[in-house]
């Protein structure tokens, strides 16, 4: 099994074989899950799950994979204050499931525009009792969440057009293209966020997003146009760059 993940190009065969095994040894057929891999398929969708932040979330095909570096997002997010977050283009709900899982009792909202990522959103949040809305970005959200969200964390895709081509199959074949895909800037769904985050954060909530180096500026500049305080912080390794927006309180 080894040898024929490793000729397909996995790069780390030995640790995915003991996952798969681990798999199977639960039930699922090895000889399946590994031709679906060496096929080309991502880990996570073969083994239906995903590793986050020490959580197991349920994936499945055509469902957006949440990346390491997003944890950073999620630190982020629990180094400020709040209760009420909204995990907004929330795919399997890898975000709000770990703030919810390092602090208990936070009202949990999230909302996806694809249907089938939603299902897998509900099943990873229903154990933090989570409201989870099928829609484009705040068009679901119900009414008695504006103006009180303190932590609302997006997500949203961020590759330009343009080079979703360059892209690793596992992501462009496998994944929604509409959770890849951030217009020819890779900024259009960040504007529309910042756009419409006013009317849903409380005084003091912070929107956070992630960035691309080249998008640093650009993503800033839409949240400060929303009436956002601005605040950027990349991660030790640069790997990561969160663009935070504050609305300020009232004076």
């Amino acid at each position: 099994m080894v040898a024929r993940l490793r000729a397909a190009g996995c790069v780390f065969a030995e640790d995915e074989a003991e996952l798969l095994a681990e798999q199977a040894a639960a039930g699922a057929d090895l000889a399946e899950m590994v031709a679906r891999r060496v096929a080309g398929e991502p880990l996570e969708h073969v083994l239906g799950w995903a590793g986050f932040r020490g959580l197991r979330l349920a994936v499945g095909p055509g469902v957006f994979v949440p990346r390491r570096r997003t944890e950073f997002l999620v630190e982020q997010a629990l180094s400020l204050p709040g209760t009420v977050v909204l995990d907004l283009c929330c795919g399997s709900g890898a975000l709000g499931a770990a703030v919810a899982a390092a602090r208990p009792g936070v009202e949990l909202v999230a909302a996806d525009v694809d249907p089938v990522a939603v299902r897998f959103a509900r099943a990873n949040l229903a154990r933090y009792g989570a409201r989870v809305f099928t829609g484009d970005l705040f068009d679901p959200l119900p009414p008695d969440l504006a103006g009180r969200v303190d932590l609302l964390l997006a997500n949203v895709p961020y590759v330009p057009t343009g080079e979703i081509a360059l892209m690793p199959p596992e992501a462009r074949v496998h994944e929604a293209r509409p959770a890849l895909d951030g217009g020819d800037d890779g900024l259009d769904l960040a504007r529309r966020v910042a756009a419409g985050a006013g009317r849903w954060l409380a005084p003091g909530g912070s929107l956070l997003v992630e960035a691309g180096e080249r998008q640093v500026a650009a993503a800033a500049g839409a949240l400060t146009a929303a009436g956002l305080r601005v605040r950027v912080v990349t991660d030790d390794e640069g790997d990561a760059t969160v663009v935070l927006g504050t609305r300020p309180r009232a004076c």
